[in-house]
């Protein structure tokens, strides 16, 4: 059954929980240069089937290996900031404030593998199975989650959009791509660590 109480209430943990994660930066980066449209597409798609997973494995994802988790996300997002630093447009000058034309599949598949594998085993996917199990209805616990990574990975699109009326895509990308490297740092080092 429903209850419109248990998803408002998971929908203001895991939006809080999410906020400051890496979704906020990877929706950012990937909204400034490619079509937001696609790439809400993919992140949305990622995310849904995150919540699938949470709900449907309850408190197991913990029993997953934390540190390969970490070293694979470690390792896109080092990808990821390579790709965007060492990528040169035909037309590479400022006067580009447009997000580049790509296709639908390519952007939203872009953005779907970013989001699926940095946000495997991540807090907000352990606290929706937590959520899951502690509320015994898993439809209000899915919605409320889904609705909520979706606000955030909406938030960061639209933030990118807008960052990039006023800052030149250049310095965007570079900032983008030094923000990617710490990220990949800390989860490498916690793959290491850990």
């Amino acid at each position: 059954m429903f209850s419109l109480t248990v998803a408002a209430i998971v929908f203001g943990v895991i939006f809080v929980a999410e906020l400051p994660d890496k979704t906020a930066l990877a929706s950012l980066m990937l909204g400034t240069r490619f079509r937001a449209s696609h790439v809400f597409c993919g992140i949305a798609a990622a995310f849904a089937v995150h919540v699938v997973i949470a709900i449907a494995a309850g408190s197991l994802l913990t029993l997953l290996p934390h540190r390969w988790v970490q070293g694979v996300v470690g390792l896109l997002f080092l990808a990821g900031a390579a790709m965007i630093l060492w990528h040169k447009d035909e037309d590479d000058d400022e006067s580009v404030n447009a997000p580049r034309e790509q296709g639908f599949w390519r952007v939203a598949g872009s953005g779907f593998m970013l989001i699926l594998v940095a946000e495997f085993g991540d807090l907000t996917q352990i606290m929706t199975a937590n959520l899951a199990a502690r509320y015994g209805s898993p439809l209000s616990v899915g919605v409320g989650a889904v609705l909520a990574l979706w606000a955030v990975a909406g938030i960061g699109i639209v933030g990118g959009r807008a960052l990039m009326r006023r800052v030149p895509l250049p310095l965007i990308t570079k900032v983008a791509a030094a923000v990617m490297v710490v990220m990949a740092g800390f989860s490498l080092y916690e793959a290491i660590a850990g």
